[in-house]
């Protein structure tokens, strides 16, 4: 359709670029398959490309999983783990449903996006990182900042160029 061609054609502009990419759109429509695409046809093609689905997992453990954590920082902590956005250096990070995303964590995202910074769970050191964060929603982000459950600021750095694709229907 004319509508999803323009989204295409948009993405194919996005992708030669490094800002972050906020996509959005219902359940089903192929966010996962345009932030492949803009990695994919990006200047970080030859690197990782992380994925991390926001609602799948506990909030404890999406901290540690996007941030990592010290061995001892918790409970069952036996090792040092680096977190995805370490993993990812130089790379791109999809971030799915970052809707779903608690508000804690919501700072910790904000502070990659400012000062390409983490703290892993239990470290007292900063280690920078080179990101891009490709993420994506079915829900009203913006309704979510009146409903004070989503970050302003966040949405804009997120936000740098949106995407939304249309319905299926």
């Amino acid at each position: 359709s004319p509508v999803f061609q323009k989204c295409l054609n948009l993405m194919q502009s996005y992708a030669v670029t490094d800002f972050h990419v906020l996509i959005t759109g219902e359940s089903g429509t192929g966010k996962e398959l345009i932030a492949r695409q803009l990695h994919q046809q990006g200047p970080r093609k030859d690197t990782p490309f992380l994925v991390q689905n926001c609602s799948a997992i506990p909030e404890t453990l999406l901290e540690s999983e996007l941030f990592g954590y010290k061995k001892g920082a918790f409970t069952g902590a036996t090792k040092d783990k680096i977190g995805l956005f370490e993993a990812a250096n130089h790379g791109t990070v999809f971030l799915d449903e970052i809707g779903d995303m608690p508000m804690n964590i919501q700072a910790g995202i904000l502070r990659v996006l400012q000062q390409n910074e983490i703290k892993p769970l239990g470290e007292t050191q900063v280690r920078h990182v080179d990101v891009r964060i490709i993420s994506a929603t079915n829900r009203d982000i913006k309704q979510m900042i009146a409903d004070n459950t989503f970050r302003q600021d966040l949405y804009y750095r997120l936000s740098v160029l949106p995407i939304h694709l249309p319905s299926l229907k």
